[in-house]
């Protein structure tokens, strides 16, 4: 097994388990945790379990310790999510979702029978249909929904396939049976 060639001082370490401290992002503090482990030759399998990172990342944290020091351990990512309709688009679509009900907009596609609320189905079409924009999971809808000033609730379940007069008819027989 070859030696490990990255490996921390006292006061490198001592550096890192500040950062850890004092940081309160969680994806930043895991790398500044992940290179200190590493470095405190904690073996390869343990950081993986504990901090879930894969060998590759931890090797290019490590490598970016060295060479920029734990301020450039700091996440970076941005959701994609978050960008795709802009803040006028935004207050557009607040006004929008308070004038109109999901019936009036969507008509027999509303996902409640009387689509007189917004679910995040209806909310998926009408951003769709408005603004040509999909997301990319359930979450951001339900937060687009809870920024327009709406409360998440769960629809209850409609079988638009189902004829009411063949239930009542069926409901009717079962009685007089």
């Amino acid at each position: 097994m070859a030696k490990r060639k990255f490996t921390l001082s006292k006061q490198e370490e001592q550096e890192l388990a500040n950062a850890f401290l004092q940081n309160k992002d969680g994806p930043t503090r895991t790398r500044v945790q992940a290179v200190r482990m590493y470095g405190t030759s904690y073996p390869f399998e343990e950081i993986q379990r504990i901090t879930g990172c894969s060998h590759t990342s931890l090797m290019e944290w490590c490598q970016t310790y060295r060479r920029q020091g734990v301020a450039h351990l700091k996440d970076k990512r941005v959701g994609g999510n978050r960008a795709k309709l802009t803040p006028k688009q935004r207050e557009n679509l607040k006004y929008k979702l308070h004038q109109y009900t999901p019936a009036q907009v969507l008509g027999a596609q509303a996902a409640t029978r009387d689509g007189q609320y917004w679910t995040v189905e209806d909310l998926h079409l009408a951003v769709k249909r408005w603004f040509a924009i999909e997301y990319g999971g359930r979450n951001s809808y339900t937060e687009l929904l809870s920024q327009c000033g709406f409360s998440y609730q769960r629809p209850a379940k409609v079988f638009k396939s189902h004829n009411q007069s063949k239930i009542a008819d069926f409901e009717e027989q079962v009685e007089k049976k």
